[in-house]
């Protein structure tokens, strides 16, 4: 009976179940020590099977990477209403982002420490250069705020623009293992603690006043 039920589950939810183990297999064991045997029993199937649906271990991470990353990056767009100021656009995708990763600690596991590692540190790359690039988004859009506001045009060079963008995303990556790490801390206090640190500095930029070495 067993096997029979087995059978007529569609492809789709028995790959999200084997997926599933996959990534808190990865998360909580790391790619190393992680074992397709493992995998298969978390997810209740054969180790044939998992190969035979997700091919070589190595190609299962690199899925893994991609589905994570993947939620991750819906997961802030989602939470951002183009309408709202900058500063709110900033703090909903802030707390999308640490809600996410609290709330999927073995999925931020393998993002933040195990794709980082050989072969697979050019899937982490690319995730990480897509959400780089909508922070960048997120930035270029207060500075439009600004403007339309007081008809002053923020001095922010494409440079500038990239640079805060790095700065940001590599603050929230570091705050967000610290926070996991970290018993009772909540992903809004992550997030208001990146918003007090990154948001009075990009307050200043886009109304020109830069801090300098005196």
């Amino acid at each position: 009976m067993g096997g029979a039920k087995a059978k007529r589950m569609p492809r789709a939810v028995r790959e999200r179940q084997m997926m599933d183990a996959a990534v808190q297999t990865f998360g909580q064991r790391g790619y190393q020590a992680a074992s397709m045997d493992e995998i298969a029993e978390l997810a209740g199937v054969s180790k044939p099977l998992v190969y035979l649906y997700l091919n070589s271990k190595e190609e299962l991470f690199v899925a893994c990477i991609r589905r994570e990353a993947k939620a991750l990056l819906d997961s802030v767009r989602a939470a951002v209403e183009p309408g709202l100021p900058a500063d709110k656009q900033l703090w909903a995708g802030l707390l999308a982002f640490f809600t996410h990763a609290a709330e999927n600690p073995d999925g931020w596991a393998v993002l933040s420490r195990q794709a980082r590692t050989e072969p697979f540190a050019a899937e982490a790359a690319l995730m990480r250069d897509e959400i780089v690039a909508y922070v960048a988004t997120l930035i270029g859009a207060a500075a439009e705020e600004t403007h339309r506001q007081t008809q002053r045009d923020p001095e922010l060079a494409e440079r500038d623009v990239a640079g805060l963008s790095q700065a940001l995303v590599g603050a929230a990556e570091s705050l967000a293992i610290w926070a996991n790490e970290t018993p009772g801390m909540t992903a809004w206090e992550s997030a208001a603690t990146l918003m007090n640190f990154a948001w009075a500095g990009l307050g200043n930029l886009m109304r020109n006043e830069r801090w300098s070495p005196r």
